[in-house]
């Protein structure tokens, strides 16, 4: 990986109530508190030591490090956990909404010949791009309200992972010695991403470009930069040129669902020995490695999903999120709907019930690895294995139904 993903950030924002599964973008830190006697002012003298280790100048750091203060409602959206796991479908009906598809649409008519040039100068397609766009910022109508340095600065002395917000606190500095931007432009997310793109500092360093061609990288002003950063991006995340990011398959019966994990891998001949069709009789894409996946289980869609999938995971490590942006990216280049229906049905899993699910697994000698809250591929594989014991299709999908079963048989 070139550097830490530019949407690290939705790390954060995933735990306090944002997009699928939390990302895997930074180790997780000792969550204890800062200590009581450490002011934040004593915090940022030993700060600014570091950065001037670091090799920050002297008048960069004069000039920023007076105007840092602690911003306690960073704090509490770092501290905050959502109470329920999201569904998919709810995710995607809000990410893929006819007003996102439509404005996307405009947008790509508006910013055509930039969004061509960052294509035809990466290799992602314009749709893909604009998509990317479209669900990072709304098109550049959210971009955060919230003074970056300040944000960081106050995760780096109070958050859960400190030396990580240490580290983009330094690249913020990095931006402005290099006269990138003024210090009262840098402002984004209360997690420190920013501009179109929602990059953290460090990506902006490493990836950011200039689409515009005025020399400068302009995330936050500039369409042009912020789709060529994007195309950068994905590009050295190993995007290939000229495949698709997947696509909706038919699973047959009796279809292994132990098979439908993202890193079971084969190439899409044979997939098709194993039964597995596009939908509406389309050829599968010829992928020479692709995953198959059903993220609702054997009641949901199912996905034939290659390469670019993963490379989109690389913007942010959740498979709602990569489906999102191959959904909106289809319909903004006039592709076909998901056409399976989701089982809507079902009642959302609140954390601690999956942690319930979880721990009554283990008991049951079950292996789900860490009991978090977090339906991980470990889980499902212990899920999977109650499911046969009950003689039901063990797709790994958690529902309440199943959590009731197993508090009805517990041992």
């Amino acid at each position: 990986m070139p550097s830490r993903p530019f949407l690290a950030a939705c790390l954060w924002a995933a735990l306090a109530g944002g997009q699928g599964a939390p990302l895997l973008v930074a180790p997780a830190e000792a969550a204890t508190p800062a200590p009581a006697a450490a002011s934040f002012a004593a915090w940022r003298a030993d700060f600014h030591r570091r950065a001037r280790e670091a090799g920050i100048g002297e008048a960069t750091l004069a000039r920023v490090l007076d105007g840092l203060r602690l911003r306690p409602e960073v704090i509490e959206r770092d501290r905050h956990q959502p109470e329920f796991v999201r569904p998919i479908w709810t995710y995607l009906d809000a990410a893929v909404s006819p007003t996102r598809i439509r404005l996307g649409r405009q947008r790509l008519t508006t910013h055509r010949a930039a969004a061509r040039a960052a294509a035809e100068r990466y290799g992602v397609p314009a749709e893909v791009l604009v998509a990317v766009w479209g669900i990072e910022s709304s098109y550049g109508g959210y971009q955060g309200d919230v003074e970056t340095l300040s944000a960081l600065a106050t995760l780096a002395y109070e958050g859960r992972r400190r030396a990580f917000a240490r580290d983009e606190l330094l690249d913020a500095l990095r931006i402005l010695e290099a006269g990138e931007v003024a210090p009262d432009r840098l402002v984004g997310s209360w997690a420190g991403a920013m501009g179109h793109p929602q990059f953290l500092p460090s990506s902006y360093l490493a990836h950011a470009a200039d689409g515009d061609g005025d020399g400068h990288r302009d995330i936050w002003g500039s369409v042009p930069d912020a789709l060529a950063s994007i195309g950068r991006y994905l590009a050295e995340a190993g995007w290939r040129r000229g495949e698709p990011w997947g696509q909706e398959v038919v699973l047959p019966a009796g279809f292994d669902h132990g098979q439908a994990e993202p890193a079971v891998r084969r190439s899409a001949a044979e997939w098709a020995a194993r039964g597995v069709r596009g939908v509406e009789g389309r050829p599968l894409a010829a992928f020479d490695e692709a995953a198959v996946i059903a993220p609702a289980g054997a009641r949901g869609p199912a996905f034939l999903v290659g390469p670019n999938f993963r490379v989109i995971r690389r913007y942010n490590n959740a498979t709602s999120y990569a489906l999102a942006v191959s959904a909106l990216s289809d319909a903004l280049a006039g592709r076909p709907a998901i056409r399976g229906d989701w089982p809507r049905e079902e009642p959302a899993l609140r954390h601690d019930q999956v942690r319930e699910l979880q721990q009554r697994l283990a008991r049951r000698g079950y292996p789900v690895g860490a009991v978090d809250g977090l339906l991980g591929p470990d889980t499902r594989r212990g899920l999977r294995a109650f499911q046969r014991e009950l003689g039901v299709t063990p797709d790994g999908f958690a529902t309440l139904a199943l959590l009731e079963r197993l508090r009805r048989t517990a041992p």
